[in-house]
């Protein structure tokens, strides 16, 4: 008997959220759209955290809740549904504001759930590089123009075709699910928390109402760009990136 583990998607949009529908495998893959971006909970007050629809909504999802009858109202597990809680966005600015935004959310509300290694990131394909009948996904410049060259063979570069993916649901369903939630075939990245400490300052830098050291933060992942061309230009993407000495993302299926 092969025993499946359960995992859940928070899927970014309706459109996305109804194509991951279509191509998950329904005996152990749940998906729960999110509705634009979640709440920042760094900067709201406790009470609009917990009547927060899309928040209260991947509580109901998930089967956890904060037991009020114990100190420190620890995250009751008991009947959790789902030990994979996987995060897809799209590529993009908005995607990767999005990811951070769960991340605090899960940072702050939902500790235990990272500590338990249930916590991770998808990874779709940024592009579709492909001439005639063959195929090839490429997650980054690098690997879009080997593709080019391994399928423009002998001729030119200019007949092979490149299809970028500016988000989740550019993807069909079978695509998808071959990139993104086959887990035989997908990368996902496992969120740990190396220090809980110096995560706990770098969200509130980054998400919280205190703008000086946000600023200085900003102007340094400035100077790291332009010492070390970085092809990125998000703010949010720089963040999340510098951010791994904290968080650590590890591959994992």
């Amino acid at each position: 008997m092969l025993l499946r583990v359960a995992n859940s998607s928070l899927v970014e949009g309706d459109s996305a959220g109804g194509t991951a529908k279509q191509g998950r495998n329904r005996r152990f893959q749940a998906i729960l759209p999110l509705r634009g971006k979640i709440l920042n909970v760094e900067k709201a007050m406790e009470y609009r955290i917990y009547e927060n629809e899309e928040i209260r909504n991947i509580f109901t999802a998930l089967g956890v809740f904060r037991d009020e009858t114990k100190e420190g109202r620890p995250l009751n597990m008991d009947k959790i549904r789902y030990h994979k809680i996987v995060i897809m966005t799209d590529a993009d600015v908005d995607g990767s504001h999005i990811t951070t935004l769960i991340l605090t959310f899960f940072f702050r509300h939902m500790k235990e759930m990272i500590e338990e290694g249930y916590l991770y990131i998808a990874t779709p394909p940024l592009y579709l590089v492909k001439k005639g009948k063959e195929q090839q996904y490429a997650w980054n410049d690098e690997q879009r123009i080997a593709a080019i060259k391994r399928l423009a063979g002998d001729g030119k570069e200019e007949n092979v075709g490149v299809q970028r993916y500016k988000g989740l649901g550019e993807m069909n369903a079978e695509q998808l699910w071959e990139t993104t939630m086959n887990p035989g075939t997908r990368t996902l990245r496992k969120v740990t928390i190396d220090s809980a400490a110096e995560a706990d300052r770098i969200f509130s830098m980054l998400m919280g109402d205190d703008v000086p050291p946000r600023r200085e933060f900003i102007e340094k992942m400035r100077s790291m760009q332009r010492l070390m061309h970085n092809p990125y230009t998000s703010l949010i993407k720089k963040a999340l990136r510098f951010s791994a000495f904290f968080i650590s993302i590890t591959g994992a299926n």
